[in-house]
């Protein structure tokens, strides 16, 4: 899997509209579950309670948080393309996320993403990203939506 690789605005924006690559592929473990409710104080049992989940959950086993996703994207992204020559990047706005499709534990999951729009800001680029996150084996995405980064170049 070869990864983009931009170093200005200018080579941003010769990408505008298309499709900018995948990801690798990502295990979401129970592990890895259990971190995120730690660190975000969500114990809901359907996400760390793997016997209940086994009975009671409409999976059959835990599930990943939604924002357990949505929080691998900048690790997912930056195996899609790299940015070199920045003084900042910004998380600047999240437009459209829906939730798809719930993510159950061990399943793994990778990013598509597709360059939509740049804008210059006087030399700040405004990215708008669409993404989708996929789940190995079913039809369904886990999320989509548009992210935007902003991207302070030092050219």
């Amino acid at each position: 899997m070869s990864q983009l690789t931009i170093r200005s605005l200018a080579e941003l924006e010769q990408h505008e509209g298309q499709e900018l690559g995948a990801s690798e592929y990502h295990r979401i473990t129970q592990e890895q579950i259990n971190s995120f409710a730690a660190a975000t104080l969500d114990f809901q049992w359907i996400h760390t309670d793997a016997e209940r989940a086994k009975t009671e959950s409409p999976f059959q086993a835990t599930i990943a948080h939604g924002y357990l996703t949505l929080a691998l994207l900048p690790h997912l992204w930056s195996q899609i393309a790299t940015l070199e020559n920045l003084k900042m990047q910004v998380n600047y706005e999240i437009e459209a996320l829906r939730f798809n499709q719930a993510v159950v534990v061990d399943s793994e999951v990778r990013l598509l993403a597709k360059l939509l729009s740049v804008r210059n800001l006087r030399g700040t680029a405004k990215a708008r990203i669409e993404v989708i996150l996929e789940i190995k084996g079913n039809k369904k995405p886990a999320f989509t939506g548009i992210v935007t980064f902003l991207y302070h170049f030092t050219e």
